[in-house]
């Protein structure tokens, strides 16, 4: 374990603490391949992911990122085995601790359409969103029975009724009007975008957002995913330079002129 922790240290020497991702999201893979792998249950491969949740919060935190989105339930899993869906949203309720984001001054925020989750579960992420919402070292962000094509589905009806109701022109259907639209709204854009377990696609998630986001996919499986994962994907971004379209040139000079 301390081994561990010493090359943890050696990738945090190495980050720049003024380059640090402003918002980090995370697809939160591998929790059945991991207790699959060790010849346990899959619930337990899920209790383990949720341990590792609770932890990175708080490495999260001591790193300097502000938000912290992760992809927890996607619209596509409630086609998940009656069982092991039922077994989710109990980890689920009894993952929100609120002892954790008070102690930690963290606020909390779902996006998804939580109009599906059951109502205990429901109403105890609502009562924890509102009891955190001054909090302001961290938020963390729980997208649960969400995806994208719903999240931007819904934003087009939105925007579709306001020019219907007269409230909007069409030609003022720009970039910004629709990220005001979506559920995202309240956060910047994830400058990191990581996935673990292996696979290597966005499965639906934040696809708007993530335009420009920097990708990291790592094999590591989620109950895994540690604080020395975390700083290497970090140390990783820092060592891209993002363009948005530019030349690397461009990029260069902008950045002496700050």
């Amino acid at each position: 374990m301390q081994q561990l922790e010493d090359i943890a240290m050696n990738y945090i020497e190495q980050i720049d603490k003024n380059r640090i991702p402003k918002h980090v999201a995370i697809i939160m893979d591998g929790n059945g391949r991991w207790a699959q792998l060790r010849g346990k249950e899959r619930q337990e491969g899920h209790q383990a992911g949720a341990a590792t949740v609770r932890q990175l919060v708080e490495d999260s935190l001591k790193l300097g990122i502000k938000y912290l989105t992760l992809y927890t339930f996607s619209t596509e899993n409630w086609n998940r085995p009656v069982a092991e869906v039922a077994a989710l949203m109990v980890l689920l309720f009894e993952s929100v601790e609120e002892e954790l984001f008070v102690k930690n001054n963290v606020a909390f925020r779902v996006i998804g359409d939580m109009s599906k989750l059951p109502d205990n579960v429901r109403d105890r992420l609502n009562g924890c969103i509102e009891r955190t919402a001054k909090n302001d070292s961290m938020t963390l962000v729980l997208a649960l029975s969400y995806s994208s094509k719903w999240e931007i589905t819904e934003a087009v009806r939105s925007i579709a009724t306001k020019v219907k109701d007269g409230l909007l022109d069409p030609s003022e259907i720009t970039d910004a009007a629709i990220d005001e639209a979506l559920t995202t709204s309240f956060m910047p854009d994830p400058d990191l975008l990581i996935r673990t377990g292996k696979e290597q696609r966005l499965s639906n998630f934040l696809l708007w957002q993530a335009a420009y986001s920097e990708l990291y996919f790592t094999e590591v499986l989620w109950p895994d995913f540690n604080k020395m994962e975390l700083c290497k994907a970090i140390y990783e971004y820092q060592g891209r330079q993002r363009r948005y379209g530019l030349t690397g040139e461009q990029v260069i000079n902008d950045e002496k002129k700050e």
